[in-house]
Parts: structure tokens; C-alpha cells; sequence
């Protein structure tokens, strides 16, 4: 009961062929194809813009022209986050 053999997986797609028939599952397998290579591209842009972005970013550290820097650009870093813990005594817990 584990997993299907080759015989199983042969009486299964001939199964789907009949009920859906050929010109459904080409259709299917076209659409399917599509949105992969939609959200292929969409991955590709996004990274280039990321890339992008970061190259702009580390030029503005570089040469110190970024408007919301107010350390020098040589000892701060712009992916880096320095978050602190909250404090034991927060009259707000959750």
C-alpha cells in the first residue's frame, strides 16, 4: 500500500487519458508550462531588482550620499540590522 508500481501508474494514466481526454491535457500541460515560465521570469526580475537596488545602496554607503545616513559610511553597513531585545520590565506584555 506503500507506493504504486509501474503497472499502477500505466492503468492510472490511462484512466485520466479516457476521462479527460488528450486535447484537455495538452491544454492543461500548455497552462501549466506558462505559469511556470511566468513565475520563472517573475523570480529573474525580481533578483535583477535586488541586485539592482543593493548596488545602489552600497554606492550611497561608499561615497556618503545617502540622505538617512548619519554615520560615517565606512563604519556602518546597510544590510545590517541591529535589533535589541525587549526589556524584562515592559508593563505591556502580551
Amino acid at each position: 500500500m506503500g507506493s504504486f508500481s509501474i503497472t499502477h501508474w500505466l492503468i492510472l494514466l490511462v484512466v485520466v487519458v479516457i476521462v479527460f481526454g488528450t486535447a484537455k491535457l495538452k491544454n492543461a500541460g500548455k497552462d501549466l508550462g506558462g505559469a511556470v515560465k511566468g513565475f520563472k521570469e517573475a523570480v529573474k526580475d525580481d533578483n535583477a531588482e535586488h541586485a539592482k537596488q543593493h548596488r545602489v545602496l552600497d554606492h550611497e554607503a561608499r561615497t556618503g550620499n545617502a540622505d538617512h545616513s548619519t554615520t560615517s559610511p565606512t563604519d556602518s553597513k546597510i544590510d545590517d540590522i541591529d535589533i535589541s531585545p525587549a526589556p524584562t520590565d515592559d508593563k505591556h506584555k502580551v
